[in-house]
């Protein structure tokens, strides 16, 4: 594995501090109507992130997800600021504001979405791992689902592929607890999710997902074995949201309580404690670290804000591919 040294921790911090101010950011714009729809917030599982971005080879894996989809392509290189349009639904974003919050997506970067159907990318991993294989390319495909995911049908038929075509990929399970607000207790009589594999005789196993150091232990791991022609693994990585489910999830399944005890082990204190523990930085610097985060937080806001929207005949042509599409209307 790649060394986790003074750079890495600074580096956590500074990109986990920041995924975490542009969700509040989010947040804070979505109550005044600048992003529209539903609103998956990322916060308290970004040591899962960080984690794996320092497994990868940013040269040439790929990595597919859900809907909670904002800081991966961000943390696989796409600029924030086209991240930040694509929510406001502006002709700058990412899909020129088509997308928006659910459905992120770079081929550029390898981040192949962003999903809004529960569990819908699992085969789509899976099926980008099988064209790394056909085409005999050195990538290897990690694909993320939440615990509310685990439950669909499409696990078990990407599951049973990946392993009889021996699939350069890694399925993680970001369990955070509630899926969309029923708990894993509630979804199944054993909450050992990763106990799943065992049916297909697939390497499996939880990982801490608070920490960033287990994260990227366990996932270089497996990204090495599907790298070497050893096929999947399935991690459960468990880790725990801090926001509702969506924006409008008033959380009644849980207490404060329980939210305010799981704010201890939020991994961007832990990476922060461990930088003045090992005296990589000191609290000035820290603070220089969280200014400059601000500032690039209010560059994508600002850019986002100026940004004109799409031409009506954007959307169309997305859609249409016949220019003169009979149900048309004859001026757009």
């Amino acid at each position: 594995m790649k060394r986790i040294t003074k750079k890495t921790y600074l580096d956590w911090y500074e990109q986990m501090y920041f995924w975490r101010k542009f969700e509040d950011k989010l947040a804070q714009v979505y109550i005044k109507q600048k992003v529209r729809g539903f609103l998956h917030l990322y916060n308290g599982q970004e040591a899962v992130l960080a984690g794996a971005l320092h497994a990868m080879d940013l040269t040439k894996d790929r990595m597919i997800t859900a809907y909670r989809n904002h800081v991966q392509p961000i943390g696989m290189g796409v600029d924030p600021k086209k991240v930040m349009a694509e929510l406001y639904g502006k002709a700058t974003g990412t899909s020129q504001g088509l997308g928006g919050s659910m459905h992120i997506f770079s081929k550029e970067h390898r981040f192949y979405g962003g999903h809004g159907i529960v569990g819908g990318q699992m085969p789509l991993g899976a099926g980008l791992a099988f064209a790394d294989k056909y085409f005999k390319r050195d990538s290897v495909t990690l694909t993320f689902m939440g615990d509310g995911a685990t439950r669909q049908g499409a696990l078990h038929e990407a599951f049973n592929l990946a392993m009889l075509w021996n699939l350069p990929v890694v399925f993680c399970c970001e369990n955070n607890g509630y899926a969309m607000g029923t708990s894993v207790e509630r979804t199944a009589n054993h909450v050992d999710i990763w106990k799943l594999g065992l049916g297909y005789k697939m390497p499996c196993k939880p990982v801490d997902g608070m920490n960033p150091e287990t994260v990227a232990k366990e996932l270089d791991e497996a990204i090495k074995r599907a790298r070497s022609g050893g096929g999947p693994t399935f991690l459960e990585i468990r880790t725990y949201r801090y926001r509702g489910h969506s924006m409008s999830d008033a959380q009644h399944y849980r207490t404060k309580e329980e939210v305010a005890d799981k704010r201890k082990e939020d991994p961007i204190t832990y990476v922060k404690d461990k930088i003045l523990e090992k005296k990589y930085a000191t609290e000035k610097d820290l603070k220089e670290i969280d200014a400059r985060v601000k500032d690039l937080v209010a560059e994508c806001e600002k850019f986002a804000d100026e940004s004109p929207y799409p031409e009506k005949n954007v959307m169309y042509d997305a859609v249409y591919e016949q220019e003169d599409y009979p149900f048309l209307p004859h001026k757009l």
